[in-house]
């Protein structure tokens, strides 16, 4: 039995982010704290390789609960009436395998934190691990102050269910980057119960159908029907332990390469590269003057263990190549429309 643990999904991918995540969290969290990796799917090269390098880190490996995981979440998407809709109308992340950061569920570390991939860790999680002894799930974000059309959750749909008041969903809406959780929730036999719910009673519809197969609207209809306690730390009473995550939104500053809440100078537990694309951080490792916020952070966490690496000047890339990504970004379109 191992207690306590860290989970991120990945492969070769978002290799860069997920080295800049793992120094991050050796440099600010805990050097000793073991890893895993859950793989996104079998592009694992550069993966397994890192996994050499570090004693620490290991790969997941359960297929039975990867097979379990991947059924639930195609079932659920399948009967999902956006399904029905046109193919253009297909979110990006169509068919794809973010839900696979439930197989934590699954894993050996009787507690744990999970960080996405374009994460990277800010300070220790020890408050997070102690509010697990009182929840089931920890979460710090604001996805409860989202306006009603674009919450996770159908709430007027809820609402008209006479499950469950606004009152009493908005406050559990929460996003699925970074979070705490204990092993054993959501076994075969709930999943199955979960299932059943959506699909055959239709509860599906409760997903709002702007996020249709998105692993965070999915994971909010589940901790909601769950019913287990959830404490965001975004709603904290205590005001040093509310504060911003978002890259492309919130104002930090950095003291030694570590940033903080740019009002009051809070902690912060992880700053999130949300709305970035991995691509424009492969190119940044390589040189490019990529437009990300913080790059200067992330530049410092890729490269810690081989600061000779790290790129001398960063680099406007040509009219020529920013015209010819523009063109692969419209076939790319075209053919997803297609097929």
């Amino acid at each position: 039995m191992v207690l306590k643990g860290i989970y991120t999904l990945a492969n070769d991918v978002v290799y860069d982010q997920l080295i800049a995540l793992l120094n991050s969290i050796e440099a600010n969290v805990d050097p000793s704290l073991p890893i895993c990796i859950i793989p996104y799917d079998q592009r694992l090269d550069k993966v397994k390789e890192a996994i050499k390098n570090r004693p620490n880190l290991s790969l997941f490996d359960n297929q039975e609960s990867i097979e379990r995981w991947d059924n639930f979440a195609y079932k659920v998407w399948e009967a999902h009436p956006r399904n029905q809709e046109s193919k253009t109308s297909r979110p990006k992340w169509y068919q794809g395998n973010l839900h696979r950061k439930f197989l934590a569920f699954d894993g050996d570390f009787e507690q744990f934190v999970f960080y996405e991939a374009d994460n990277l860790a800010m300070k220790p999680v020890a408050d997070v691990f102690e509010k697990l002894k009182d929840y089931d799930f920890v979460f710090n974000d604001w996805e409860h102050r989202k306006p009603t059309a674009t919450t996770a959750l159908n709430i007027p749909l809820i609402e008209a269910s006479g499950c469950y008041t606004e009152e009493q969903v908005r406050p559990k809406i929460h996003d699925a980057s970074f979070f705490a959780a204990k092993k054993g929730l959501f076994p075969p036999q709930e999943l199955a119960d979960l299932e059943d719910k959506l699909i055959n009673k239709r509860e599906v519809e409760w997903i709002n159908k702007i996020g249709w197969w998105d692993d965070v609207f999915i994971y909010n209809y589940m901790t909601l029907r769950c019913e287990r306690p959830i404490y965001n730390f975004t709603q904290s009473p205590n005001g040093k332990e509310r504060t911003g995550n978002c890259a492309d939104s919130d104002p930090f500053v950095n003291i030694d390469n570590v940033l903080y809440n740019e009002q009051g100078l809070k902690p912060i537990h992880r700053i999130h590269y949300m709305n970035y694309a991995s691509a424009d951080f492969a190119r940044l490792c390589q040189g490019e003057d990529a437009n990300i916020k913080y790059k200067d952070i992330f530049l410092h966490y890729r490269f810690l263990k081989n600061p000779e690496q790290k790129p001398k000047q960063l680099l406007p890339p040509s009219s020529l190549t920013k015209a010819t990504r523009k063109l692969q970004g419209i076939m790319g379109k075209i053919k997803r429309t297609i097929s």
